[in-house]
Order: C-alpha cells, then structure tokens, then sequence
C-alpha cells in the first residue's frame, strides 16, 4: 500500500493506552476500597514485569505511531487543518511543561514529558477520514474497557467496586469503578463513550442499545456526581445544536401555534415550580440545615479541596513566574506536607499555576479561549461533539487537571479527543473551501 493511501495506526494510540491500565488493575490484586489507604502508603500501583513492558511497548506505539502520521503530512506536503489550534498546543506545552521543568524553582527533566507534545501535534494533523477513525476506535476500546468491569463484577466485586463507600446518594450501594483507577475515572470514562456513542452510533440497532445500557449503568453506579452533572450539560449541548435551530422554529411559527403554547406553558410551569420552592419552601432553613451536616461541610470546603488551594497559593508565591516544577504533588512533596492524597491542585486553574507559575497560566488561559472558539465554530460540523466535549474539559478542570501534559495517562484521553475532533472539523473545512481561479492575460484557467 502506497504512503498516500496508507490509513497509519494512529488510531490504535488511545485504546493501546486504556488496555495497559486494564491489564495494571487486573493483575494488581487490588481491593477498592483501600485505594485511599495505599495513597496514602504510597505503596504504589502495580509495577510487575507485565505492566513495565506493556508500557514501553505503547510509549513505542505512541511514538511509531505519531511519527508516521507526521512523517506522512510533511512528506505529502498538507497544510496543517488549524494553524491557530496548532499553535495554541504548542506553546501552552511550552509554558506549563518545558518552562517549569527547566527554569521552575525544583527543575526536573525527563523524556516522558515529550510523549503527550509529539502525540497532541500528531493528533492535530488528522483529516475528517482519520480523525473519525481516531473517535470510533477510542468509542469500541471505552465501551470494551467498561463491559470487562460490569462482568468481573460477580466474579472480583472488590477488584471493580468499592464497597465502603458512603457517601453517595444510593445508601448501601457499592460504587463501580471497574478497571479504571478510580470510580470518579470511570465515571469520566462512562461519560465519554457515551457522548461519543451519541455522535458515532453503531449501525446495529440491538449493539447500539447494548453499549448505551452499558455506558449508562457504569456511569450511573459510578456514582460520581460530577459526571453525572457534566453529561446533562453536554447532552443539553449535544441536544441544542442538533435540535435547537429546529425547535425554535416551530416555536415562533405562527402555523404551528399549538407547538409553542405548550412549549411556553411547560417552561412556565417549571419557573413557577422553582419560584415556589425558593419563597415557600424556606429555602434559608434548608440551607443551614445543610451546611451543619456532613456532606454539606464537604461542600463548602470543595471536599477539603480549600486546604490543598492555599498550599498551590503558597508555591505560586514562592516562584510566581515559573511555578515549583514537574515534582509539584509528588510523594516527597505530599509528605512534606501532610497531605498524602493530594496528587494534584484538583483545580486545573490553581495547578497550573502552582506548578507553571504565572507563565503557564496565562498559557492555559489562551489555550482554553482557543478551544472554545473552535469548539463553538465547529459545534454544527461535529454535530455537537466538540462543544459537549470542551464542555466536559472545563468541568472536570473545576475539580481536576484533565489538561496536564506531563507524560500520557487517563487524564489525557479526553484532551486529544477534542484535538482529533476540532482537527477533523478544521481539515474538512479547508478542503471544503472554493479554490480562487487564477488568471492568465485577463482569462481565468
């Protein structure tokens, strides 16, 4: 097959990827519920002879992989799909892992850091064809990843839920995290395949209602509240782009008055519902109530998320213009402080700028404008896609850092599905633009 046909193997990256952090959680012998414990033991995951060649193998995959697809863009001489998309990546790597790894207070250099640089720059090079083949192989490997956790349930319930915990809305109800490393990871990973379910459905009817069952009852038991909040928000996008010009229109068509009455009555109903609630229900009563509870002082302290903000604060202070460095959240530094769970800021925001100084926030902060103005531009092409899945990012950086690009791992899934996504879009954009005829003596060729 010649290079200009070859489809390459970038695809495989993502779910090459998600197969090595199944074969890690089976052949650990975990017990789920002591994953908190073993944090703060700092006993580590497990780091067999299985696991350490499965990860070289994918980082070579990564690699093979990602310089095929660059090899074959330079070679063919394409432009690149988003110049500014491009650009955007390349210096927001620049300012939060080169800068701070070489000029942070605690510099620190390894090769792993190069690995998400050179994948995101050949991720950005896909067209239409092969960023859609990106998606439905990372859709397959999701849903894969999720059924093999739903049928070890009966079999290893420990290994893939966690059995102590209490604090969720369905009292005595286990919470599933299957093979992810964490049951609020597979709570992102359940909503993931979904939305792509969504955008690339299967063409068998009963393979499609069977990975939605699955998708649905993983994210579901996940029992992540925050998942659960994000995927309304990006079904409320999904649906808005794919249906909102439409039902607007039918609510402003004078030829179908019927429509819109209802539609108006419902919304008035619901407004009406709320209004009530919040002057008869005694609405400051309930709130107090709720704060003096446990849960509700959770709330108030972002799960002792506050604590661990005044520690970012204090480092960012320490080194405001390029941050502490790589080691930021490492086991010496978790143990410096007390804090043995706090294995990042759980604020992309405050990470940032904690670990990149203010010369990877403000890089953070460009990088995210662009996103989002071309996640919106190509939300129509998507079909919705990159809106809901810029959505999803920007909601789980409230509580996360799903955009840390030191080294690959499961926070870095998501990230390059938009790249694929808004490189897809932007690819067929530019080969849908009209050619300018040229001119010869005054007569178009």
């Amino acid at each position: 097959m010649k290079l200009s046909r070859s489809n390459g193997f970038l695809h495989w990256v993502l779910p090459a990827m998600l197969a090595l952090v199944a074969v890690g959680a089976l052949l650990s012998g975990r017990d789920m519920s002591l994953i908190f414990q073993e944090l703060a033991a700092d006993t580590g995951g497990y780091q067999g002879p299985v696991v350490v060649w499965g990860q070289r193998l994918v980082s070579v995959l990564l690699l093979a992989a990602a310089g095929e697809r660059i090899f074959k863009h330079v070679t063919l001489h394409k432009q690149l799909p988003s110049p500014a998309l491009t650009g955007a990546f390349v210096v927001y790597w620049a300012a939060t892992v080169a800068t701070p790894a070489i000029f942070g207070s605690h510099p620190q250099l390894a090769h792993e850091y190069l690995y998400a640089l050179v994948l995101g720059f050949a991720v950005l090079l896909v067209s239409q064809g092969e960023g859609d083949r990106v998606l439905r192989a990372a859709r397959d490997a999701l849903l894969l990843f999720i059924v093999a956790g739903l049928l070890l349930v009966p079999v290893l319930p420990a290994m893939v839920m966690d059995q102590s915990y209490t604090q969720g809305l369905l009292p005595g109800v286990p919470r599933f995290g299957g093979l992810a490393p964490h049951p609020v990871a597979m709570g992102m990973f359940a909503q993931t395949a979904l939305l792509l379910l969504w955008a690339r459905p299967f063409q068998n009817r009963w393979l499609n209602l069977g990975a939605w069952l699955a998708g649905g009852g993983a994210l579901f038991f996940a029992q992540s509240k925050t998942a659960w909040i994000a995927f309304l928000l990006c079904s409320a996008c999904m649906l808005a782009v794919r249906h909102g010009a439409r039902f607007w229109q039918r609510v402003t068509d004078p030829r179908q008055g019927a429509f819109g009455i209802v539609a108006c009555l419902c919304a008035i109903i619901v407004l009406a519902g709320i209004l009530g609630w919040v002057t008869l229900g005694d609405l400051g009563t309930q709130l107090d109530d709720f704060a003096n509870t446990a849960q509700g002082a959770q709330l108030m302290s972002m799960t002792g998320r506050d604590q661990i903000w005044a520690v970012a604060i204090e480092e960012w202070h320490a080194s405001p213009l390029f941050g502490y460095g790589p080691g930021l959240w490492d086991s010496d530094f978790r143990a410096s402080i007390g804090m043995p769970n706090a294995t990042d800021a759980h604020n992309q925001f405050m990470d940032t700028l904690a670990r990149s100084g203010s010369v990877g926030a403000a890089a953070l902060v460009l990088y995210a404008c662009v996103l989002l103005v071309l996640s919106l531009r190509y939300a129509k092409t998507t079909g919705g896609l990159s809106l809901a899945l810029f959505l999803a990012l920007a909601l789980r950086s409230i509580s996360e850092v799903p955009l840390l690009l030191f080294g690959y791992g499961t926070d870095l899934y998501s990230h390059l599905l938009l790249l694929a996504t808004l490189a897809g879009a932007a690819s067929a954009r530019t080969l849908a633009r009209p050619v300018r005829a040229s001119y010869a003596y005054g007569t178009a060729s």
